[in-house]
């Protein structure tokens, strides 16, 4: 307090505009969080499922045939699988959310249709895990077949013991933000490679590749091709002989 004749102390100085400071910052926001609009999700169409047909054909197909098949360019690298060993097969459902924020995967849960696989663009980022143990238990009753995070999960216990299907690019034990903004069913972008929604999903050990419906009857026969010449190279390998005709095309590449 600053008495009669007294001049006031350069602390009280500073605490005094400190407090005006504070009760200005406290009003601003207030007046912010009246008129700032909540957060949104933006929904469009759910796709529609793959042929069941075409996914049970796609269950015996390796991943490397598929890529193979897509001139080596295409699938997503930089993911890992959290489960057993159980094989992924669906059609892409896609949400785009901020990084560390589940809302939107909130959002998308209770339109999952049984074969859809949830497919998460979370931007890569590792801080804060987006799915974990009570979200996988409601994907499992939404009949969802599998899920892929280019960012975190967490309980890793619960999807090895479950075996479902999960790839994503690490895990943390810190959850999620829950606050939007996001969108269901646009493209993303998971660890570089676009995925559309609708499109059909498959992982396995080697890692996971996605590609339209319109290109899954192709695919499919060209892996089938690809897996009887790799047959037929394997066999001749067991024969023993150092001279391989699948090889001297490329040995007669060298000067």
């Amino acid at each position: 307090m600053v008495g009669p004749g007294e001049f006031p102390r350069c602390i009280d100085f500073i605490r005094a505009k400190q407090i005006e400071n504070i009760a200005f910052f406290l009003v601003v926001e207030n007046e912010q969080s009246h008129h700032m609009p909540a957060a949104s999700v933006h929904l469009q169409a759910v796709p529609a499922l793959a042929p069941q047909r075409l996914v049970d054909a796609f269950t015996s197909v390796v991943t490397p045939h598929i890529s193979d098949n897509l001139d080596r360019m295409s699938g997503i690298t930089a993911l890992q699988r959290f489960h057993r060993g159980r094989k992924l097969v669906g059609t892409a459902f896609t949400v785009k959310t901020r990084p560390g924020d589940n809302l939107p995967i909130y959002h998308a849960m209770p339109l999952l249709q049984p074969g859809h696989v949830l497919v998460i663009d979370g931007g890569g980022d590792l801080n804060n895990a987006l799915v974990g143990d009570l979200i996988l238990t409601y994907l499992q009753q939404r009949g969802c077949v599998g899920v892929i995070v280019d960012g975190a999960v967490r309980d890793i216990a619960a999807f090895l013991q479950a075996d479902f299907p999960c790839y994503a690019r690490g895990a943390s034990h810190r959850g999620p933000y829950k606050n939007g903004p996001g969108a269901l069913n646009v493209p993303v972008a998971i660890a570089g490679q676009v995925v559309n929604p609708g499109d059909v999903v498959v992982g396995d050990e080697d890692g996971v590749v996605t590609f339209p419906q319109a290109d899954a009857e192709r695919l499919l026969e060209a892996a089938r091709r690809s897996a009887a010449k790799e047959d037929a190279i394997r066999a001749e390998i067991l024969t023993g002989r150092v001279q391989q005709s699948w090889l001297e095309p490329f040995l007669g590449k060298q000067s």
